[in-house]
């Protein structure tokens, strides 16, 4: 079978069952595609070939003898910034271009038990801290393949470019920003950020959790079958959540009832318009939820981003990266940093206790009024992104003390939703006269994921969302 990378994840899992493909051959014709198409594309800062097929013929002999995991021989790819055991792990940094972990993340653990077979790692900025994926580790940027001068977003755009292009199934992503959704939107996949708590952070991260990870993936049905491996809180997790019921079996059922959703295309920036195509993908959604019985209900942006806001968010990213570069990278080897890292290891460097303390504050609150507004409400509707892909080299037009408002003003209905600690799914909406993807943003109550999942599935049933993926995916 040529087009094995055609088939959706659900469906080469059910012919690995069946025994109609071998997870050896299902995973050598991914690394054959990597191989060949993945020097454009920038999705891989590593391969593993040979310990990939190490582990694809342990699945196949587990699955000739009836058993293995619910991922058993499905090839996957981890984001850069979570650790695997003997393969090397650099965080997107120069500084740590050697390192190799001895041991795996908790979620990474959890996919190697499900039987996954693990071929490398997807590409990632240093330390994740921008909504492009570009570094010094790897020498060309991940690039959607809608358009390869123009970036596949951040920090998951790796993942994203590997799946759109099919060079995975589906993959290994995490948000803390966005970084699953704006990734998604520019490869015209499906991205799931899921509540806080469903799937556990690293051990002792922070009271203050923000990111998590999650799924990318072609369809709503493959996110949830990761999206359940991935949800079993590890022991001490102070916000494990299991959801009530499994989420791939939620997406096979419409919903029970209309919902009531809320939808603004505002970008709640001053001076900052909606790009005419984010308001097309946000619009055309509404059609297709109003049409399935759903209430829409065009809604101002309930919480703009004022300046105390947005100088929080800087400081939250800054005393982020600040941390992790101060943890992982010895003294001598941080000039090797990039130079917007080093500008926010600077600022966090400079926050004191009371200042990292008031920026929690000012966000808490925002996220606060967020969830106040949207009571009423079950799911809110808003474009993904504020246009289409962007090219490479915009951010670093202004130097990188401007780079912060130029990614927000492009990235600015998705960071409200990792402050609420709500599930997130971006779905494809449109492609427009040039063949650039938008998608739209669903925003569902918290730990209501399940809920969440059903709408998405649904209006994916509704939708021609494959139709305009499928040249791309047989290149």
């Amino acid at each position: 079978m040529s087009d094995l990378h055609e088939l959706t994840a659900a469906q080469q899992l059910a012919a690995l069952r069946a025994r109609e493909v071998g997870a050896r051959e299902l995973t050598e014709h991914y690394l054959a595609r990597i191989d060949r198409l993945d020097s454009a594309l920038g999705a891989f800062v590593t391969v593993t070939p040979e310990r990939a097929l190490e582990e694809a013929d342990r699945a196949d002999a587990q699955l000739a003898r009836g058993a293995g995991g619910p991922l058993c021989g499905l090839p996957l790819g981890i984001k850069d910034l979570f650790a695997t055991a003997g393969t090397r792990t650099t965080f997107g940094s120069a500084a740590l271009a050697e390192h190799v972990p001895d041991g795996d993340s908790w979620t990474v653990g959890l996919l190697r038990t499900a039987g996954a077979v693990l071929v490398g790692k997807t590409n990632s900025p240093e330390f994740g801290a921008t909504c492009y994926t570009e570094n010094d580790v790897t020498v060309h940027p991940a690039v959607t393949p809608y358009d390869p001068g123009r970036y596949a977003s951040g920090s998951s755009g790796g993942a994203a470019a590997a799946v759109a292009a099919g060079l995975l199934p589906l993959a290994h992503a995490s948000d803390g920003a966005g970084s699953i959704r704006t990734p998604a939107s520019t490869c015209h996949l499906v991205g799931v950020k899921p509540s806080r708590g469903v799937v556990s952070p690293a051990p002792g991260s922070s009271f203050f959790v923000t990111t998590t990870e999650g799924p990318i993936a072609r369809t709503v049905e493959d996110a949830a079958l990761l999206l359940d491996v991935m949800a079993q809180p590890s022991p001490g997790d102070l916000y494990g959540a299991r959801p009530a019921e499994s989420l791939a079996g939620a997406v096979a059922r419409d919903p029970d009832r209309p919902l009531r959703i809320a939808l603004w295309t505002d970008t709640g920036l001053d001076g900052v318009r909606p790009h005419p195509g984010a308001v097309d993908a946000a619009e055309r959604t509404a059609v297709l939820l109003r049409e399935l019985g759903h209430e829409v209900h065009e809604i101002a942006v309930p919480v703009p981003y004022t300046e105390p806001v947005q100088q929080a968010i800087t400081a939250w990213f800054a005393s982020s990266v600040h941390a992790a570069a101060t943890a992982l990278v010895p003294a001598d080897r941080q000039p090797l940093l990039r130079p917007y890292t080093r500008h926010l290891h600077a600022l966090g460097a400079k926050s004191t206790g009371l200042d990292v303390m008031g920026m929690q504050a000012v966000l808490a609150g925002y996220a606060s009024a967020f969830l106040t507004a949207l009571d009423g409400y079950d799911v809110a509707l808003t474009p993904t992104t504020n246009g289409p892909p962007v090219p490479i080299g915009h951010y670093f037009r202004d130097g990188v003390e401007a780079e912060p408002r130029l990614m927000l003003d492009w990235s600015c209905y998705t960071p409200w939703v990792n402050l609420t600690g709500q599930p997130a799914v971006a779905v494809p909406s449109h492609l427009d006269d040039a063949r650039l993807p938008y998608g739209a943003q669903l925003v569902g109550r918290p730990h209501r994921d399940a809920e969440l999942l059903n709408l998405a599935a649904q209006l994916e049933r509704a939708s021609r969302w494959d139709l305009d993926r499928r040249v791309l995916g047989s290149r």
